[in-house]
């Protein structure tokens, strides 16, 4: 592992950054490639990346994954061996409004990834999915043998297509691919567009809280730092088979109602609620089935939503240069 050079998509996304992290903290060698986009404030990813430069054994390129020609000259510097690909538009409802954002990054972008890792030998792919693939799916908790052929946003299609993508180059060029299905990753240093911070913030000025559904949503909240183990361990793990899609989440499945709950006691404060229906694209509840990942990968989510919320409250009075930044923003 320590003489291992890995390739980090969206390295200075939410994910990607924290697992970078994890990475240079076990002495590996980090290519970080990250576009900087102006999804949300970049004064967050900048401050996520001069964490990462502090470690000399990373390095960090500065283009979108679209761009095949400079991936491409990042293959030919770097001796790398297996990529972590994190790179995507994200976002469920802004895919309602920016198709053509998701068109770009989450397929052409990836298929740009998946032929770096065929034309220069690399020993592993693994990249993110989404539980959002599961759409309408009524049986809970979501296995992967579920189906998954009835997306209801073009976010959870276009993830859904990455997976029948990296199984097209396992199968043609015998490429290893792991595909992860995360479900609402949350913590410090997250994405100033998920509930979690949405909430805190309205909350602390006392504005109303957006809350679909009527409040009748549950989800599976699965802690950042749960989420970087189940990446690393899929990234080295031996004995994998040569395709595999897992599901990475805290396998419970908690009411909106109760998340915010605990937000309000942490703080102190009563939100304002603003009950509206259920957001198209969105769905009712998620709740993963670990159980591969178990086998697998040896995974188990140790953070409750007790723990976990106020982990990320801390983080969040601790950082109020960045979070009151975000916050003007937004004003």
């Amino acid at each position: 592992m320590e003489n291992e050079v890995l390739l980090v998509t969206g390295s200075g996304g939410f994910i990607g950054f924290n697992v970078c992290r994890e990475l240079l903290r076990q002495g590996c060698r980090v290519v970080g490639v990250d576009n900087f986009n102006a999804y949300y404030l970049t004064e967050l990813k900048e401050a996520r990346s001069a964490i990462l430069r502090k470690y000399p054994s990373f390095s960090e390129h500065r283009f979108d994954i679209c761009e095949k020609d400079k991936l491409e000259g990042v293959f030919r510097k770097e001796p790398i061996s297996r990529i972590c690909h994190l790179a995507a538009q994200a976002g469920v409802r802004y895919s309602l409004t920016h198709p053509h954002l998701y068109e770009q990054s989450n397929i052409a972008g990836f298929l740009n990834i998946l032929e770096m890792a065929r034309h220069f030998k690399v020993g592993r792919l693994v990249y993110a999915s989404s539980s959002s693939v599961y759409g309408g799916n009524t049986k809970v908790p979501f296995s992967e043998s579920d189906r998954v052929d009835s997306p209801v946003s073009l976010y959870a299609a276009s993830k859904k297509a990455n997976e029948l993508m990296a199984h097209c180059y396992t199968h043609l060029f015998g490429l290893q691919t792991v595909g992860l299905r995360f479900f609402t990753v949350y913590g410090p240093w997250g994405r100033p567009d998920m509930a979690m911070w949405l909430f805190t913030e309205a909350i602390k000025k006392g504005n109303p809280i957006k809350v679909f559904n009527h409040g009748n949503m549950k989800r599976d909240f699965t802690f950042i730092d749960d989420i970087v183990a189940g990446v690393c361990a899929s990234l080295f793990r031996e004995g994998l088979n040569s395709y595999e899609v897992l599901n990475l989440g805290n396998c419970r499945s908690e009411p909106l109602m109760k998340m915010i709950g605990i937000i309000e006691k942490e703080l102190g404060i009563e939100a304002k609620k603003e009950m509206l229906p259920l957001q198209p694209g969105d769905v009712p509840e998620s709740y993963a089935d670990i159980s591969l990942a178990r086998e697998k990968l040896g995974f188990e989510p140790r953070t409750t939503i007790e723990q976990g919320i106020p982990a990320f409250l801390k983080w969040y009075h601790e950082h109020s240069d960045l979070t009151g930044l975000v916050a003007k923003s937004r004003a």
